[in-house]
């Protein structure tokens, strides 16, 4: 899924289901940080890092422990930036050298409502109201939960450029569909602060892809050096 909406030079490993995953060995710097987590946190943390892992290696990157930084943002390897995303059932790693991309933010969600009272507080009135279209003309998809998805990605993306918090009020994220497959498409989310500066120029929107399938949408962000 995560692979379909990235560019070639990403390398993606996901995983459907924790149960091998689950009890591979973590370093042991991983391993305290989940040393008091229930059992269902810690096999999705473990699986994330496995493919996490991975991708370090399909790069030529020795695997090593992914550790969290500042915000509980995962650190990389001098040279990669990346991203994960974990759900029930479900997990991906997207890894690419930081000199093919500035950033990137995946992310995946149950293709299911948001619970009652959420999309008030994660969405521009602008965008509920493009919400309310979509699901008028393309019944398929839980759109509040693809919003939600696509307002993490976008997170995910801009706090390595950043190391600043993004409210979900500060992007303005419009939803477009793929006139041949209507459960794809892509995404612009118009960043409502002054966007970080890349190679030398002011970032005013984040570009990204979508798909809703088996059960889950799916969303990521790249952001190019130009």
């Amino acid at each position: 899924m995560i692979e379909d909406l990235l560019p070639a030079t990403v390398v993606t490993v996901e995983a459907h289901g924790h149960d091998d995953a689950g009890h591979l060995p973590l370093y042991p710097e991983e391993e305290a940080l989940v040393a008091r987590a229930v059992d269902k946190r810690r096999r999705e943390f473990t699986a994330v890092r496995s493919c996490a892992r991975r991708a370090m290696e399909k790069l030529g990157v020795p695997a090593q422990p992914v550790l969290n930084g500042e915000r509980g943002a995962p650190r990389w390897p001098s040279g990669l930036v990346g991203s994960m995303t974990h759900c029930d059932g479900y997990c991906a790693a997207a890894l690419v050298r930081a000199t093919d991309l500035a950033s990137v933010g995946i992310d995946a969600e149950p293709d299911g409502p948001l619970p009652d009272g959420v999309l008030p507080g994660v969405s521009l009135p602008a965008e509920a109201e493009r919400l309310r279209r979509l699901g008028r003309e393309r019944p398929g998809v839980h759109w509040d939960r693809l919003l939600f998805s696509a307002k993490e990605s976008v997170y995910k993306a801009w706090f390595p450029l950043t190391g600043e918090w993004l409210d979900f009020m500060e992007a303005d994220i419009e939803i477009s569909v793929d006139p041949v497959d209507p459960r794809r498409g892509t995404l612009r989310a118009a960043l409502l602060v002054p966007g970080p500066s890349v190679g030398g120029r002011r970032v005013g929107h984040f570009d990204g892809r979508w798909t809703a399938r088996h059960g889950l949408v799916a969303t990521a962000v790249t952001v190019p050096h130009a």
